[in-house]
């Protein structure tokens, strides 16, 4: 798939994204008629610019990274969209949503449309998928007998669990974690915000694992 040629600029472009494209339009199945006709305000990375949704999912689905993330949900935990619009900045595998499958997306910004989300009924059924994919489960809470995330290293295939904001992992998740590790702390509060101890972790894979080609991946 070639990359994109730069839009010419239209004299109408709108405070986020690009206007209407001018002049011939460009060749390739990629490009989306009606973006190229009406302008591309979403919130996509540069070189995806007036591409379709499905060409831009194709496209991330050849470099995405063999990490994935998990998260608890049985109370619709309000971290999920954070963690979603995270995992798709890191180029996550999947995205996997343990407990009620309905979850709040406002936090997503609509990047739930480029990454994928699969749902599981509880952690017996996440865990038969790990197993079944060989992959393993590392969870992510600050309890006791956890190891220090920061002085171990990820594995380059692996599940990244979380639990709930507030209780951390279920005693289920605990039990069908390979290992659990912990983020550092140093102030006063009991626990950091669940996405963003996503955030920590998925960059702490990145650190060891994804070798960025550009400042844009």
């Amino acid at each position: 798939m070639t990359e994109p040629p730069a839009p010419e600029p239209s004299g109408t472009e709108p405070a986020i994204g690009v206007g209407p494209w001018s002049g011939p339009w460009p060749d390739g199945t990629h490009w989306d008629p009606d973006l190229l006709r009406d302008g591309d305000t979403r919130n996509v990375a540069d070189r995806y610019r007036y591409w379709s949704l499905a060409a831009i999912v194709a496209d991330l689905d050849e470099r995405r990274h063999p990490f994935h993330v998990a998260i608890e949900n049985w109370q619709h935990d309000f971290n999920i969209g954070s963690i979603v619009r995270t995992a798709n900045a890191f180029l996550a595998a999947e995205v996997h949503i343990v407990g009620k499958r309905r979850w709040n997306r406002r936090g997503a910004m609509v990047t739930d449309r480029y990454q994928h989300v699969r749902h599981h009924a509880d952690v017996a059924a996440l865990h038969a998928w790990a197993d079944s994919e060989t992959v393993p489960i590392i969870g992510i809470d600050n309890t006791a007998g956890s190891t220090p995330l920061e002085t171990t290293p990820l594995p380059v295939s692996c599940v990244l669990l979380f639990g709930q904001e507030g209780p951390g992992l279920s005693d289920e998740a605990r039990a069908a974690s390979t290992s659990l590790l912990s983020i550092a702390q140093f102030g006063s509060t009991r626990s950091i915000n669940a996405g963003a101890a996503a955030a920590i972790a998925m960059h702490a894979w990145i650190r060891d694992h994804g070798v960025p080609s550009s400042p844009e991946r």
